[in-house]
């Protein structure tokens, strides 16, 4: 008679062997929470099934896998949404517009001309025809004879005008270069402060899912335990 005793299940309602019969006391939470999901009148006092708390042991595990798959997920999501932001970011501070005055501009062809070769030997074939030219082919009698007073003046004026037009320049690429290194600084600091955020996340999930895991095997111990229970009886 006890072999073919039966109990209610209080889930279900329908009828299992005694040998079947589990207690809401002996079930893990994580287990139980997720009886109560679908069932919220269960408690530890009620009891159920061991083919039914099976079944809500796969749920589980299944449910586990599918939130991390979705974790994990979100994760790649986000990383790749935060490059791209750095990459429109890197973009937008380089791609500044062009917003120099015609003085600025002026002023740096004038010292980019003046600082190279070109102007260089151009300036030495200039200075060269002027004093062949009045020492040489007008023989001192000139429009400029030696010691060369008029050439003077042109030089003295074009030194005297092009040194605070070199200047000009320079104090506005020193500015430039401050405005670099405060976007190169900002640029950085995202980009730290992204890497501490994502170093933050995967500690998060590594611990969440060690736990996890912890979890899942608590729930196949007990699996293996009632099957060996069964093969034994």
């Amino acid at each position: 008679m006890s072999s073919r005793a039966t109990f209610k299940s209080d889930i279900s309602g329908i009828e299992f062997p005694v040998k079947e019969k589990v207690s809401g006391k002996s079930i893990r939470q994580p287990i139980i929470d997720l009886i109560k999901s679908e069932h919220p009148d269960f408690s530890s006092e009620h009891c159920i099934a061991n083919a039914e708390l099976n079944v809500y042991r796969e749920k589980y595990i299944s449910k586990y896998l599918n939130t991390e798959i979705g974790q994990l997920s979100k994760l790649q999501k986000k990383v790749i949404e935060a490059l791209n932001d750095d990459k429109s970011f890197v973009s937008k501070m380089e791609e500044d517009l062009d917003n120099r005055t015609l003085g600025q501009i002026v002023a740096d062809k004038v010292a980019a001309f003046g600082g190279s070769w070109t102007f260089i030997i151009a300036f030495f074939i200039f200075i060269s025809l002027w004093i062949g030219s009045n020492v040489f082919i007008l023989i001192n009698k000139g429009f400029d004879p030696y010691p060369f007073i008029l050439l003077n003046l042109i030089l003295s004026c074009i030194a005297a005008l092009q040194a605070p037009v070199i200047m000009m320049s320079q104090n506005r690429q020193e500015e430039k270069d401050r405005e670099r290194a405060k976007k190169d600084y900002m640029i950085n600091l995202k980009s730290e402060l992204e890497i501490r955020m994502l170093d933050e996340k995967l500690d998060h999930l590594i611990m969440h899912q060690q736990q996890e895991l912890i979890e899942i095997q608590k729930v196949q111990i007990e699996m293996m335990n009632d099957i060996l229970e069964r093969i034994k009886k």
